[in-house]
């Protein structure tokens, strides 16, 4: 949905009086000085930490599926039949079997995708904290 002008300005005006700003600032040097404590790249986190800022400030929700992933790897760690556990049962079941492959083949990307992003976000957001 795009979203005029105006109501960003609105947006970013709440932003500025509710003290958002001074949040994210906060937020940041502590989140600097956690990244030091565990030998963390502090200008590596500082960018990590930029770009989610940015997509809160756009609006984008978590993806489902990469909260899937998320939760199976908090959970269990990575497993050899993650794709299998992924796995939609009901629709794969109507698909032939090119289909199948497809969308194993699909899903296995997204999944790659998704590890990635876990990894990433795992060194900045969980490490030390679980």
């Amino acid at each position: 949905m795009e979203r005029s002008l105006k109501t960003l300005a609105k947006e970013a005006k709440t932003r500025m009086k509710k003290g958002f700003w001074q949040q994210c600032e906060e937020r940041l040097v502590s989140e600097k000085a956690h990244a030091k404590e565990q030998g963390i790249n502090e200008s590596k986190m500082e960018r990590y930490f930029a770009e989610k800022v940015s997509t809160q400030i756009k609006g984008e929700v978590q993806d489902d599926f990469y909260l899937r992933v998320r939760d199976l790897l908090l959970s269990e760690g990575e497993v050899s039949d993650a794709i299998g556990r992924l796995t939609d049962k009901e629709y794969y079941a109507t698909l032939s079997y090119a289909d199948k492959q497809r969308y194993t083949l699909d899903l296995s990307e997204k999944y790659l995708r998704a590890l990635e992003r876990f990894k990433r976000e795992y060194e900045f957001e969980w490490k030390g904290r679980v």
